[in-house]
C-alpha cells in the first residue's frame, strides 16, 4: 500500500470538507465508547485483566525467540509449514509460491490488516490470481477500490447510500427495485454474491489475532463467519501473521480474548472465535489439506529492546482510535497508511520511517484517552513523544517550529523572565481582544487562526494566580 502519510495535513483538510465522511463519523462516534463502557462495567475484574494482558505480552516479547521456535515446532507436528519472512517482499513471494504450486486461480480472504500492510491483493492480481475479500466491510471496499479506514470496521467511513451505490455499479444483475433499507439487506446481497466464490476458491487466506506456542494454533476472531468458510472450504489455508501475535499458552490466549472483544466492540466475546491447528486429520469433517503460516517480521524485531517495544503488545482492538478526537475529526484515510489513529501514529513510523510518517505522532491532542482505554496498557502518548523527539533530533521538523521552540526554551530556562514575559503578553492580548473576546487572525498565530478563533486571555496567568492562592493559604 502506497503511503500518503507525508500528506497528512492535506489529507486531513480534505477529510474535514468531506460531507459524507463527516456524516459517517458523527453517526458512529458515540457508539463504540458507550458499548465498551457498558462491557467494562459488567466485568468487575477488567482492570486486573488489563494488568494480566500487559504482563502476558511483556513476557512473550522478552522470550520471543523461544516461543517462536516452540510454536513452529508444534505447527510442523500438526502437519503445517511455517514460512519465515523477514520483509514484505519475502512474505509476498511465499504466498505467491504456495498459490502457484497448487495452480490457484481464485483466493478467498478473511479480514487481515497484515495483508493490507503487505499489499497481498495487488500482488496476486499482478500474477493472474483473483483475490476475493469475504468480510462484509472489506468486500465493499474491494468493489470501491479503497483501503480500510479502521482496523476492525474497515468501511467505517461509508454510509448506507454508499453501499447501495457500489452494489448497483458492481452487481450488474441487481434488480432496479431492490432496496437496502437495513443492514440485513446489505448482508443478504453480499452473501448471494460470495457463496459461489467460497465454494470455488483454491486457497483461503486469513490473518491471526493470536498464535499459540503451546499448540501451534492460530486464532481468528470474527462476527460474520466468513473466516471459518475461508479457512475450511479450500484445499489450502494460508495464515498471514506478524511475530508479535505470539502468546505462550491457551490460557494466555483466553485471557487476552476476554479483553479483545470488550475493548473492540463491547461484546463479551465475538460471534466466532476459531482455533486452527494444522491440516485436516483422519475423521475431521472439514479443514484444509495444506496449512501454511507466513510469519512476518517486516521491521518488528527492530523494535524489541527500544523505547517502542511496548507497541508490540498491541492486540489490534481499535479502542484507542474509537476514543480519539483526532481520528473522529479526520477519519482513518487521512493517516495515509494501513494503521490509523493513535496506534498507527506509533506503529507506522516504526515500519515505514519517521521521515515518511512524522506528521502522525504530532496528530494528537495528548488527552491520554487512548492510553486509558488500551486493554494492554500501552503508553501511547509517551511513545508519540519519543517519535517527536526523534523527529526533532533528525532535524525533520520545519525550521520555523525549531526556531520557535528554541526561543521558548530560552525563556523557559529563565523562570523569572518567563513569568514577566507571559504576564505582559497575556495582559496585552487581553486588552487587544477585550471587545470581541477572541481573535479572527493574529500575527505569528496563523496556524491556529486559519481554522478557528483564538480566545483572548482573561485575567492573569496561571503562575500568577497560583502564587496568589499560595499566599492566601488556599493551595
Amino acid at each position: 500500500m502506497l503511503a500518503t502519510s507525508p500528506a497528512f495535513k492535506e489529507n486531513a483538510t480534505q477529510a474535514l470538507a468531506n460531507a459524507g465522511l463527516q456524516k459517517a463519523l458523527t453517526r458512529t462516534r458515540p457508539q463504540h465508547p458507550a458499548k465498551r463502557a457498558a462491557a467494562v462495567a459488567a466485568l468487575p475484574e477488567f482492570e486486573q485483566l488489563r494488568d494480566i494482558g500487559r504482563d502476558i505480552k511483556n513476557h512473550t516479547i522478552a522470550h520471543l525467540d523461544f516461543y517462536l521456535e516452540t510454536w513452529a515446532g508444534n505447527v510442523e507436528r500438526a502437519g503445517g509449514k511455517v514460512h519465515w519472512c523477514s520483509t514484505a517482499d519475502d512474505a509476498r513471494a511465499a504466498v505467491l509460491e504456495i498459490c502457484n504450486r497448487v495452480n490457484a486461480k481464485t483466493v478467498t480472504k478473511g479480514k487481515s490488516m497484515i495483508s493490507e500492510e503487505l499489499g497481498i491483493n495487488e500482488h496476486l492480481e499482478q500474477h493472474g490470481i483473483t483475490p476475493v475479500e469475504t468480510d462484509l466491510g472489506e468486500y465493499i471496499l474491494q468493489l470501491r477500490h479503497e483501503p480500510p479506514s479502521h482496523i476492525i470496521g474497515p468501511a467505517f467511513h461509508l454510509n448506507r447510500e454508499d453501499w447501495e451505490e457500489s452494489f448497483r455499479k458492481a452487481h450488474t444483475d441487481l434488480p432496479a427495485d431492490r432496496v437496502f433499507h437495513e443492514r440485513r439487506d446489505i448482508m443478504s446481497e453480499a452473501r448471494n454474491e460470495l457463496r459461489a466464490k467460497f465454494l470455488a476458491a483454491d486457497v483461503g487466506i486469513t490473518g491471526a489475532n493470536f498464535l499459540i506456542a503451546e499448540t501451534g494454533s492460530s486464532v481468528i476472531v470474527t462476527n460474520e463467519g466468513n473466516g471459518d468458510l475461508t479457512q475450511t472450504l479450500p484445499r489450502v489455508h494460508i495464515v498471514l501473521a506478524s511475530i508479535e501475535k505470539m502468546v505462550p499458552t491457551l490460557e494466555d490466549a483466553t485471557s487476552l480474548l476476554r479483553l479483545l472483544a470488550r475493548s473492540a466492540t463491547g461484546q463479551d466475546f465475538s460471534v466466532y472465535t476459531t482455533f486452527s491447528t494444522g491440516i485436516r486429520r483422519p475423521g475431521d469433517l472439514d479443514g484444509p489439506e495444506e496449512y501454511h503460516v507466513v510469519l512476518v517480521d517486516n521491521g518488528r524485531s527492530a523494535m524489541v529492546g527500544t523505547e517502542f517495544q511496548d507497541m508490540l503488545r498491541c492486540i489490534r482492538c481499535s479502542a484507542c482510535m474509537n476514543h480519539c478526537p483526532v481520528y473522529f475529526s479526520v477519519g482513518g484515510h487521512s493517516y495515509g497508511w494501513v494503521y490509523p489513529g493513535p496506534m498507527g501514529a506509533v506503529l507506522t513510523p516504526s515500519l515505514i520511517g519517521i521521515d515518511k510518517a512524522g506528521h502522525l505522532p504530532n496528530a494528537s491532542t495528548f488527552c491520554g484517552k487512548c492510553e486509558s482505554v488500551c486493554p494492554v496498557k500501552i503508553p501511547l502518548p509517551m511513545l508519540m513523544r519519543h517519535w517527536r523527539e526523534r523527529e526533532f533530533e533528525r532535524h525533520l521538523t520545519p525550521k520555523a517550529v525549531r526556531s520557535n521552540l528554541a526561543l521558548w526554551a530560552w525563556f523557559a530556562r529563565r523562570p523569572g523572565l518567563y513569568r514577566v514575559a507571559t504576564r505582559a503578553a497575556a495582559a496585552m492580548l487581553g486588552w487587544m481582544g477585550r471587545r470581541k473576546g477572541r481573535f479572527h487572525s493574529l500575527p505569528l498565530a496563523g496556524g491556529w487562526t486559519d481554522g478557528r478563533d483564538l480566545p483572548a486571555p482573561e485575567g492573569d496567568t496561571f503562575f500568577a494566580r497560583y502564587a496568589r492562592e499560595q499566599r492566601a493559604g488556599r493551595v
